[in-house]
């Protein structure tokens, strides 16, 4: 018998708290945003919902694919809204190939950060929430990536000059460490 998706994810959520504890308010606040009515994997939530993004590594594991957001104009993970999809890994993997053009991308492990983010109001859109789900992704043989729409550019850059470098996003930079850490 499979376990419900939703039951799944909060369970994730459960045991990324006791993983990582710096990040369980978080994960609480996750778990309540998952048992909302409303449903929290829909943009037009607009009290906040689910994005879902990548930890997107080279093949060999030292760099981190970055993309310089054109909305919000820094170098963030790639990454996006589920649009009604309640598996946040297929999200992060999809949203991961689509902003970077590559191909061969494989997604490893379980949740690897959690982290919950103000996007301020825009083009008529109320500011809100992101209650993002980040998942490790990693690259393989061919890592030629294509910018896309969305960005501005991409960049593979040094993990360890990422958790280093503080005009980096803190998030980024978080990641970097655990990533070093692993």
């Amino acid at each position: 018998m499979t376990q419900d998706p939703l039951a799944a994810l909060e369970s994730a959520f459960t045991a990324h708290a006791s993983a990582w504890p710096q990040e369980a308010d978080v994960a609480r606040q996750c778990v309540e945003l998952l048992r909302d009515s409303i449903d929290p994997f829909a943009r037009t939530r607009l009290d906040g919902h689910f994005t879902a993004s990548s930890w997107l590594v080279g093949a060999d594991g030292r760099r981190a694919l970055l993309t310089h957001h054109r909305k919000l104009d820094r170098w963030l993970q790639p990454g996006g809204h589920a649009d009604g999809d309640t598996d946040l890994a297929r999200v992060a993997l999809r949203e991961a190939g689509e902003e970077s053009g590559l191909t061969g991308l494989r997604l490893e492990g379980g949740i690897f950060d959690l982290d919950r983010h103000w996007i301020p109001e825009r083009k008529g859109i109320q500011g809100h929430w992101h209650y993002d789900v980040r998942y490790v992704v990693r690259a393989g043989a061919d890592e030629a990536f294509v910018v896309g729409e969305e960005s501005h550019d991409l960049a593979w850059l040094d993990v360890e000059a990422i958790a280093a470098d503080d005009a980096m996003d803190p998030s980024l930079r978080r990641m970097a460490r655990k990533w070093l850490q692993r």
